[in-house]
């Protein structure tokens, strides 16, 4: 697909054009969006908000870099400020600055499908799933989190490192339940 040809094409507002780059991208989007809220019905408007501002803001990208890296940050910003302005997620969205106990350095031996790990992350708290999945998963800098949510860089690691820990004895409870099934079974 010429990326660039697409995006001249949509900038002259052709609406077939338009609708090829949301059918592309719809479903990698939505992905993101998911990943930052707790329902479809809340990613539905996540996505449907980021695409207005991909649409509004199209002339913005200089093709430069990928297409999909560019609107998956407008995505991800959208979602963000999604959390912070929805009263469900509002009450939420807290960054306790608190100390926690290291993360267990055993590695459970259970092998996850990734929507399990999806499931699991979407179950942490809003503050931390946000922030793990900015840093695990978009790959951003806990600086670059501070800035981007208005937090101490410690505050983004702290909260990083207690979704870790969440995730860790959740998992590991996990494991220990298909253990018992399994021999419960034999």
């Amino acid at each position: 697909m010429d990326y660039k040809q697409l995006v001249r094409n949509c900038l002259k507002g052709n609406a077939g054009a338009q609708k090829e780059l949301y059918d592309h991208f719809a479903s990698s989007m939505f992905g993101i969006c998911y990943r930052y809220t707790k329902s479809v019905a809340d990613a539905e408007d996540v996505l449907q908000e980021g695409f207005i501002k991909i649409f509004s803001n199209l002339n913005r990208y200089r093709q430069e870099g990928e297409l999909g890296a560019w609107m998956r940050r407008i995505m991800v910003n959208t979602a963000l400020t999604y959390l912070k302005q929805n009263k469900n997620y509002n009450s939420e969205l807290s960054y306790d600055d608190i100390s926690l106990h290291p993360v267990s350095s055993e590695n459970p031996v259970i092998t996850l499908q990734a929507k399990e790990l999806a499931d699991i992350i979407r179950q942490l708290p809003t503050g931390c799933q946000t922030i793990f999945n900015l840093h695990a998963i978009e790959g951003y800098t806990h600086v670059e989190i501070g800035e981007m949510l208005g937090i101490h860089e410690g505050t983004s690691r702290s909260q990083y490192a207690r979704a870790r820990s969440i995730m860790v004895t959740w998992i590991e409870k996990r494991g220990q339940n298909i253990k018992q099934k399994r021999y419960a079974g034999k």
